[in-house]
Order: C-alpha cells, then sequence, then structure tokens
C-alpha cells in the first residue's frame, strides 16, 4: 500500500491572513454575487451566458432554445461548487437562498431516469451518449457532482446530492465492460475526479469502480473514440466539416499507465492526474502513482512555465512539446493552473514532497490570481508572459492574448474556477499523517487538526508571502509527541527555525523540501520560521529558445512583471544587466499594496535612430530606472506592453 495523508477539511479552516483574507472577502462579497448576474445574463456589455435560461427551458418553466455552448452547464456547477465552500466558511442565509432556487431550477430539469444536461435535453433529446468525444456530458456531470459534494458538506441539504446521485447512478447503467453497456469516456475528463469525491462522501464503493472505469478505458484498443469518430461519419460537432481525430489531444492515444508525457489539451490532462493520484491513494496501485511521479516530471520540468503556467499551444489550449514556452503566444489557460494545484495537492496526499507544495504556491500565486482583476469582476482566460497590444489586436495569431480582462466569456469556464479554487482555500494549506502534521502554505488563520489519535489547533499568523515571518502556535489538550513538518520553498536558500525561542538547525532537520521537529509538544509551544525572501534573477533551461539571453525576476513565491505605465514603451527595448543591484519597497498605494522591485535597466534609444528599418551601425542606449510589480497585479491599470522575461546583458 502506499503511504497515504488526509487533507484537512475545509470547515476546520479559518483564514485570518493580511493577503488572501482580502480575496476570500472578494469572493464572498462581490465574484460570486457578479457570477450570480452574470450566469442570469445581467451584466450589462458582457457576452451572454445564457447558462441559467438553458435550465429555465429544459425544466419547462419556459420556452426557447439552447444558446451558448454545449457545456455550459458546468458554468452553473462551478459557481455553486464556490456557493458551497464560502457557506462552509462564512454562512449566509441569503446567497444559501439564492443558491437553493438554482438547485431547484436543476432538480426540476433532471429527467425521470436521472439524465441531465440541457443541450440534449433541449436540442437533441435522442442523441444522449452519441458524441462523447466533442459533447462534455460526462465533463458536466462531473462538475455538478463536484457541487453537490460541496453544498451538501457546507448546508447538510441533500437536494443536489440526491440528484447527482441519481445521475451518477445512472451514468453507471450506461456506461462500463458489461453486456449491453457503452464501453466510452468522455473527451474531456473531469467526471473521474468527480466521483473519487462522491465516493469519499458516500462510502460508495460503486462510484470510486466508476471512475477507475474511466480512467482504466482510455487508450484501450479497440480504441473507443476512434470506433465513434467512424460512426459520427468524422463530422465535427463544432464546424460539421470532416475532421482528423487526434488521440493525443484527448490523452486516449495509449492506456493511462503507458503515457510517458503530458500531451493534448492542458486542462484535460491534468484533471485526469488528478484523478489517477485519486485513484492510486485509495486503491495503493504503485504502478498507477509512478505513472502520475512521470507525468508530473514531464509537465513542471519541461512544459511549465515560471509562473505555473501550462498549455503553450494556443491553437489547441494543449501543451506543445518539451522546452517550447512562447510567452507572447502562450495559452497558458486559468483553468489549467487550477488543475495544476489539483494534480499537485492530489500527490501530496500520497508523499509529502516540496516540490508538489511548491507548484501549487507557484500557480496560486502567480497565475490563477491574475486570473481575475482586482475589483472581482474581470477575468483573464490566457494568462501571457509578453503583451504587445497592438501586435494582439493585428496579428490573428495573437488574437486570443487579451490586454485586459474581460467581464465574461461565451466560454466562461474560467471565472467560476477561480472562485471555487479560491473559495475553498483553507483545505490546501495542510495535510496529515498518522503521526506528522504537515505544513505546505503559509496563510495566517487557524486550523482544527487531528494526529495520533489527538485534536490540536494551529494558529498560524504570517506576513507572508510580503516577507518570510511566519509563527504558529500550538493548542493541545494534552502533551503529545508528533512531527510537525514545515515547508522550506525551494526559493529559499536561508531559513531559521526556533521553537520555544531555542533555535534549531533547518539542514538537519531537511527532508523532501519540508524541515520535520519530531518532539513531545505541549500546550502552548510556540514555533517560529524565517523564510528569507531575496531577490533572485531567474533563467531557464538553455533548450527554452524563447527566454535565451533573458532573465526573471522573482522574490519569494512572486515572479514579476515590467508594465508599460511604470517603464514606457516598448518594454522590449529594456535590457537587464546580470550584476546590477535590485532593491525593493513596499508601495502601499499600488493596487492595494505591494512589493515592487526596482533598478537599473539599459534602454534601446529610438529617438536616436532615425527612420531606417536596418543600420549597419550598434545601437544607442541609455541608462534608465525600471520598476517591477508582482506578475498577478499586471493588467489593472489599463492597456500596455507588459514583459516577464527581459533581455539580460
Amino acid at each position: 500500500m502506499l503511504p497515504t495523508m488526509q487533507p484537512i477539511p475545509l470547515k476546520n479552516v479559518r483564514l485570518n491572513d493580511q493577503f488572501w483574507s482580502s480575496f476570500e472577502k472578494l469572493v464572498r462579497e462581490v465574484v460570486i454575487p457578479y457570477q450570480y448576474d452574470a450566469l442570469h445574463d445581467l451584466v450589462p456589455d458582457a457576452e451572454p451566458s445564457y447558462a441559467i435560461r438553458n435550465f429555465r427551458i429544459a425544466a419547462g418553466r419556459e420556452q426557447g432554445e439552447f444558446e451558448g455552448m454545449v457545456f455550459q452547464d458546468s458554468d452553473i456547477a462551478k459557481w455553486l461548487e464556490a456557493v458551497g465552500y464560502s457557506l462552509t466558511t462564512h454562512p449566509d442565509p441569503e446567497l444559501e437562498r439564492a443558491a437553493d432556487e438554482v438547485i431547484d431550477l436543476i432538480a426540476d430539469a433532471q429527467q425521470a431516469d436521472g439524465y441531465l444536461h440541457t443541450y440534449f435535453i433541449i436540442k437533441e433529446p435522442g442523441k444522449r451518449w452519441t458524441n462523447l468525444t466533442e459533447c462534455h456530458e460526462l465533463y458536466c456531470a462531473g462538475h455538478m457532482i463536484e457541487a453537490a459534494v460541496a453544498y451538501y458538506e457546507a448546508t447538510g441539504k441533500r437536494k443536489i446530492l440526491d440528484v447527482m446521485c441519481k445521475f451518477a447512478d445512472y451514468i453507471g447503467e450506461i456506461f462500463g465492460p458489461g453486456e449491453g453497456q457503452l464501453r466510452g469516456y468522455d473527451g474531456h475528463q473531469e467526471i473521474e475526479l468527480a466521483l473519487v469525491k462522491l465516493y469519499r462522501l458516500t462510502g460508495e464503493e460503486k462510484y470510486i469502480e466508476l471512475s477507475r472505469y474511466f480512467l482504466e478505458e482510455r487508450g484501450q484498443q479497440p480504441n473507443f473514440m476512434e470506433r465513434e469518430y467512424d460512426q459520427l461519419d468524422r463530422i465535427s460537432f463544432w464546424n460539421g466539416s470532416k475532421f482528423k481525430l487526434d488521440l493525443k489531444y484527448h490523452q486516449a492515444h495509449v492506456p493511462i499507465r503507458e503515457q510517458l508525457e503530458a500531451v493534448g489539451h492542458s486542462v484535460r490532462a491534468v484533471y485526469m492526474y488528478t484523478a489517477m493520484a485519486n485513484l492510486a491513494e485509495y486503491t495503493g496501485d504503485a504502478s498507477l502513482y509512478a505513472a502520475c511521479v512521470r507525468l508530473w516530471n514531464n509537465t513542471v520540468h519541461k512544459q511549465m512555465y515560471i509562473t505555473g503556467g501550462i498549455g503553450s499551444n494556443h491553437e489547441r489550449e494543449a501543451f506543445s512539446c518539451d522546452y517550447e514556452l512562447p510567452n507572447d503566444t502562450v495559452y497558458a489557460e486559468t483553468c489549467a493552473s487550477i488543475g495544476l494545484v489539483f494534480f499537485a495537492h492530489s500527490m501530496l496526499q500520497i508523499e509529502a514532497k516540496g516540490e508538489y507544495a511548491d507548484v501549487l504556491e507557484r500557480a496560486l500565486y502567480n497565475t490563477i490570481i491574475a486570473g481575475m482583476s482586482q475589483d472581482g469582476k474581470h477575468y483573464f482566460y490566457v494568462n501571457p508572459l509578453e503583451v504587445w497590444p497592438q501586435a494582439c489586436e493585428h496579428n490573428p495569431g495573437k488574437h486570443h492574448v487579451k490586454p485586459v480582462r474581460q467581464k465574461w466569456y461565451g466560454c466562461a469556464c474560467c471565472p467560476p474556477n477561480v472562485a471555487r479554487l479560491l473559495a475553498s482555500l483553507g483545505q490546501y494549506m495542510y495535510t496529515a499523517s498518522n503521526d506528522t502534521v504537515y505544513t505546505h502554505l503559509y496563510i495566517g488563520g487557524e486550523a482544527d487538526v487531528r494526529v495520533v489519535g489527538s485534536d490540536i489547533k494551529i494558529s498560524q499568523q504570517t506576513e507572508y508571502p510580503m516577507n518570510g515571518l511566519v509563527k504558529l502556535h500550538l493548542s493541545l489538550q494534552q502533551d503529545k509527541v508528533f512531527s510537525l513538518a514545515l515547508r522550506i520553498p525551494s526559493w529559499c536558500s536561508n531559513a531559521r527555525l526556533t521553537v520555544n525561542g531555542e533555535q534549531l538547525i533547518v539542514e538537519e532537520l531537511a527532508e523532501d523540501g519540508y524541515a520535520r521537529i519530531k518532539r513531545t509538544w505541549h500546550d502552548g509551544d510556540q514555533v517560529e520560521l524565517v523564510l528569507e525572501m531575496a531577490i533572485q534573477k531567474m533563467y531557464a533551461h538553455p533548450q527554452v529558445r524563447a527566454n535565451a539571453g533573458k532573465l526573471a525576476i522573482q522574490r519569494g513565491p512572486f515572479v514579476y512583471a515590467l508594465e508599460e505605465i511604470d517603464n514606457g514603451a516598448p518594454i522590449h527595448s529594456l535590457s537587464i544587466a546580470e550584476d546590477i543591484v535590485l532593491t525593493e519597497r513596499y508601495d502601499p498605494d499600488l493596487l492595494g499594496g505591494c512589493v515592487v522591485i526596482e533598478g537599473e535597466a539599459y534602454r534601446d534609444d529610438a529617438t536616436a535612430w532615425g527612420e531606417e528599418l536596418y543600420k549597419p551601425r550598434p545601437k544607442v542606449v541609455e541608462r534608465v530606472r525600471f520598476k517591477a510589480i508582482p506578475y498577478y497585479l499586471w493588467g489593472n491599470r489599463g492597456q500596455g506592453d507588459m514583459a516577464v522575461w527581459m533581455r539580460s546583458r
């Protein structure tokens, strides 16, 4: 059996943090209400969602045609899941009432046999399960299952849970290797990890077995997708024309244990990897975990941006090839980084390796919170590392890159995904084994944790991520021997640790990225960890062609970006000497307060160049000051040039 750790439930964690509490409040007070309005098509000048309207039509409450994407139901599901997490930490009768009304609508739309998908209920009721590759029926079911679990755990109300159990049972009757069953699986993975959550809640083995089926059937021969493709006469649902089936795009080219690298649509991939890790944890399947490790290593060490973004191919929202990481045509969908957090969290429940938490932190503090504006009402779908607004407007190859966040999207998977992740942030902070409590994220607040058969309370005070001071206070009913493992981030080269004022040697306690303190703990014990947050000049692997001769700036968990509003344009005319001294200062007035990094750079002088496009003489440079801000804050002060990677000299 594999060693496993248990995450600390969200209901056991209460945030009180100078950085993250503002996000939690923003999601609760602004984002969830705003997204409710967006789903009801009440946001002026935003792309319509049609999501609630589709359910009203499916439920027979009004007449009309289906509108929007075939997977539009999932937007409501993710919003409802975010509501569940928010109600877990901050009960709100009015929000609960609004959610119950949406749940009543969902229940009314469900068909007598349990089926639930508004497109096929309204538009093509005779074509259920006929195009699993493209039409997302099981994907939507998975998101609804996750919403049902979150809402039940928050409120104890069974209505949406009963609806989704009925649907899951119906799916279990339709799919499988038995006689008369459909040996298929969805083109977009999601139900696999949702069924594990349903199993955790209900204890019903049939749900984890159904998850196992969907995972292990993928890529088997004869290949289901190829058979379905032929049955559809090779006609695409999306444009009605012939298309070439790409099994790698759906991670269905070979069975999951034989997959060697991250390929295809990045969100589908990391959702599947998450489910694989979940299944490995619950079944003790070492070969499945080995496949997870292999896929993790390829994703993180060869195909991940410094910001924790993944999926460099903008045409297919997909992985490209090892080290192919363009900055200006990047996709790096917000949902993909959220899926990477899910994958990292699932791996941490099998093996406490600091790298898993490091990547979780990198994605969280950079790409994910960059995906939402500071007002909570505008969103990035794509997260570039370099922006030239005019090129985004005029170059078709860059039309997907938006220099400013949008109010909503016709395909709005990312906004409610951000909401549900931030609303559930507390559950990513700790895990516990029988005799060890692991601290993965440094966020202020309290957590009730069970270890060695006893309940303890950990109170965390920190100024992280502005600086690396972390204080933990332990409350115990009786003395206990156990280990407290504190993550030492990979970006930190110097950490100091004390227990009740007594200095400990971090290097002597270090194991797999954690300082493990084993001792008899007493009520009132105090732990202080100081992580040095030095400014770091970061360089990419020599195989990353896009970053040859360039450097990026990082401080603590934050990657930094230069914007035109601070540095003029074009940003690419700047270069930074490798030996330049960079300084930091806290600016309380900039975008809610942040640490900015400043230094000297060289700017190519365009005024001295003249009208010629090319010249046979050296360019003229001038020394200038530059300012960099945390990447997650870019694009909140209007449109302009932006870059993460700068030329070095």
